[in-house]
């Protein structure tokens, strides 16, 4: 941090901006994730739970690849990458999942609601929306503290 930013305690754009930035990465994964999984569960017929479990396994999973591709173009190898986006990711995919599983229980109507219904897309994208400023702030204290997402760009940054 500069000391522009130091003496007013003021954040430095760039913080907010990688913050932002890492926080929509993890609601993109987490969104095909969860779609995904809900579609896959929907077509074979499961249960609730297994509906969750498959939508937030997805969520992860998609949520690492996000990270892990830019590190993959990078040339990084595999031993270098898993960490970087268990790193990177755990605690903001783990966050933006547990509120919006938690808010789609909730929601009277909503497991029961096709993929067709909006009883289904909205208590699932509002549970995104709610959890979005909570990711943020992990995600902003995380890269600030050099962890998280910063250890993305900084692997990012040297590559090019």
């Amino acid at each position: 941090m500069d000391a522009r930013h130091q003496s007013t305690g003021a954040a430095p754009p760039e913080l907010n901006r990688l913050a932002v930035s890492a926080t929509f990465h993890c609601l993109t994964g987490c969104v095909i994730g969860e779609v995904l999984g809900m579609v896959i569960a929907t077509a074979l017929g499961w249960g609730d739970v297994a509906s969750i479990v498959v939508a937030v396994a997805l969520a992860f999973l998609f949520g690492y690849g996000l990270t892990a591709l830019p590190l993959v173009r990078a040339r990084l190898p595999l031993g270098t990458i898993v960490p970087i986006a268990l790193a990177a990711d755990t605690v903001s995919i783990a966050i933006m999942e547990l509120i919006d599983n938690a808010f789609v229980v909730l929601v009277p109507g909503a497991l029961e609601a096709g993929l067709g219904d909006i009883e289904f897309w909205a208590p699932l994208l509002g549970g995104f929306v709610i959890a979005w400023p909570f990711a943020f702030a992990v995600n902003r204290a995380m890269i600030r503290r050099g962890k998280g997402h910063a250890l993305v760009h900084e692997h990012h940054r040297h590559e090019h």
